[in-house]
């Protein structure tokens, strides 16, 4: 329907749905639209989250488990809910 981009090293859990479509539902025809959604490197979509047409996922986000994203995400962050919003930055630990 649109383009989905997914950078390097990422995760998509289980059940996570990626919809690029929805309606013009002021449109009395409810014409379908498309919009891309691009994951950035690193990211990870926990179980069963919903992205929704034209959200970008920045570099290292997290997004919760279930969450609802309807608004793009900011890199290095953990993001939760519905809607989702950022709480928190993603840390990494040293390599060993």
């Amino acid at each position: 329907m649109a383009p989905i981009t997914v950078g390097d090293r990422v995760t998509i859990s289980q059940g996570a749905h990626l919809c690029c479509g929805t309606h013009d539902i002021s449109d009395w025809g409810a014409p379908l639209l498309a919009f891309p959604i691009s994951i950035g490197n690193h990211a990870w979509i926990f179980a069963e989250a919903f992205l929704a047409p034209g959200v970008e996922i920045g570099e290292g986000a997290v997004v919760g488990a279930r969450s609802v994203v309807t608004k793009s995400m900011p890199a290095w962050m953990v993001c939760v809910g519905n809607p989702c919003r950022p709480i928190k930055p993603r840390i990494m630990k040293e390599r060993r």
